[in-house]
């Protein structure tokens, strides 16, 4: 049986690593989807090897990273769902049953990340329907304003959490691991603060069940975090979602 991870971004990974470190220690067959692309070619393949690099630490094989490169870059997922679809599911063939699909979650923090869960109840429902789908808090802004935000703060609307172990040296471990993604430093200067902090109030790390409901409804009550920041309405993302799923 295999887990399949379906990422907007190279780096996304990053919120979800104490359950790949845990699969990994099982002994699992993870693979991973990164489903943007990048103007870049050059960006492109210095974040492929950034997440290439930590996977290799976690001692997982690098190939299992797998960018299809559909030409769809990063914030515009939503406007060619199809297409990367396509690549998406043309990826998982050829890997057996999947057990899982581990994506960010359903939590209004970026479009492409909804895209992902959107593509990922696409998949369980065109080739996969025993899988169970996983969501990972990575950030959103509900009950805030502006560009304020919450890291790997998992919304109560998504259900109940599911917590994961980590010893002190693997905490440890993860903290340093952001490491890696060089090519990111601003990014992380303020993601990385905020997710440590929330590991230490809620006491540890967790990720999610998802129902596929949740994509036909609001994340949560309020502004969210990307029609705040990108000025990108959810009605717009919901409907592109659900002309794609319509479109099956």
């Amino acid at each position: 049986m295999t887990v399949v991870y379906l990422f907007a971004h190279f780096d996304d990974e990053y919120g979800v690593l104490p359950l790949i470190r845990q699969r990994a220690e099982a002994g699992v067959d993870q693979r991973f989807i990164y489903a943007a692309d990048y103007t870049s070619p050059a960006m492109a393949a210095r974040r492929r090897n950034e997440t290439q690099a930590m996977m290799r630490h976690l001692g997982l094989d690098p190939d299992h990273v797998i960018h299809p490169a559909t030409g769809v870059v990063d914030g515009r997922l939503r406007f060619d769902l199809p297409r990367v679809f396509d690549a998406i599911q043309a990826s998982v063939e050829g890997l057996g049953e999947v057990e899982n699909i581990v994506v960010p979650a359903w939590e209004g923090g970026h479009p492409d990340h909804e895209a992902c869960v959107q593509m990922a109840v696409a998949l369980q429902s065109r080739s996969q329907p025993s899988a169970m789908i996983e969501q990972f808090s990575l950030y959103h802004g509900k009950g805030l304003v502006g560009p304020l935000f919450r890291a790997c703060d998992p919304i109560v609307e998504n259900g109940p959490v599911i917590p994961v172990g980590l010893s002190a040296g693997a905490w440890l471990d993860y903290a340093l691991s952001v490491r890696f993604f060089g090519s990111q430093k601003k990014t992380w200067a303020g993601l990385w603060p905020s997710m440590f902090a929330t590991f230490a109030l809620r006491r540890g790390f967790s990720y999610q069940g998802l129902d596929p409901k949740r994509v036909h409804e609001r994340p949560h009550v309020g502004p969210l975090l990307y029609e705040r920041m990108y000025g990108v309405a959810y009605e717009d993302v919901r409907r592109a979602g659900e002309t794609f799923l319509e479109s099956l």
